[in-house]
């Protein structure tokens, strides 16, 4: 028998569906303290652009050499939203078709997914720590400014955090989910296998 049951059908579906609440919320999000700035600089990146404080950053940052933050270095922003439809689309199939293939697939799909966009972001953070402008007014000879991937990390006399938003939340409990109902609804195949 390889259908699944109608309660992981139903909790997958719910699961997946939540993903649609990624195009309105952030994903992540990166804030910076200082004793200039007590309150806080917050930057928001979503599926299709960045929010927040990133002018007053980018103010901050070009004393140093950093780049400037802008919309048009993420290319991840023109497909993305994409992405999470076809997300979507992957994770209604085993729900629809009832298949256990389709809900394996999809649990690898989140997990491969997840991983890769870390990757991006570590990527960014790397080149955007440490590409700096040799002519920066401020140069400290071997220092980089390379944000945190998780976590929080002293930058100079700032304190950055970085970590998943609202919507990155999202997509961790939609994989959490997936994963979980994939595991026990292998494990409960392998036991009717060994009844047999």
């Amino acid at each position: 028998m390889n259908r699944l049951r109608s309660s992981t059908r139903l909790i997958l579906a719910v699961a997946t569906l939540a993903l649609v609440a990624t195009y309105f919320l952030p994903l992540w999000e990166i804030q910076l303290w200082a004793p200039q700035y007590p309150e806080g600089l917050n930057m928001k990146i979503w599926l299709s652009r960045i929010s927040g404080d990133f002018d007053i950053i980018n103010g901050i940052n070009h004393y140093i050499g950093m780049k400037a933050i802008k919309a048009e270095m993420f290319p991840e922003f023109t497909y993305m939203p994409f992405v999470v439809g076809g997300l979507i689309i992957f994770g209604l199939l085993p729900s629809v078709t009832g298949r256990r293939g389709w809900l394996y697939f999809f649990a690898g799909l989140l997990c491969l997914g997840g991983a890769l966009g870390m990757l991006d972001f570590y990527l960014w953070g790397y080149d955007y720590g440490h590409n700096l402008d040799p002519k920066a007014a401020i140069s400290v000879p071997g220092m980089s400014y390379e944000p945190p991937l998780i976590g929080y990390k002293s930058l100079l006399n700032f304190v950055a955090y970085s970590g998943p938003d609202l919507g990155g939340w999202v997509f961790i409990g939609t994989g959490v989910v997936a994963v979980t109902l994939a595991v026990w609804e292998w494990r409960l195949a392998c036991v009717r296998a060994s009844k047999k």
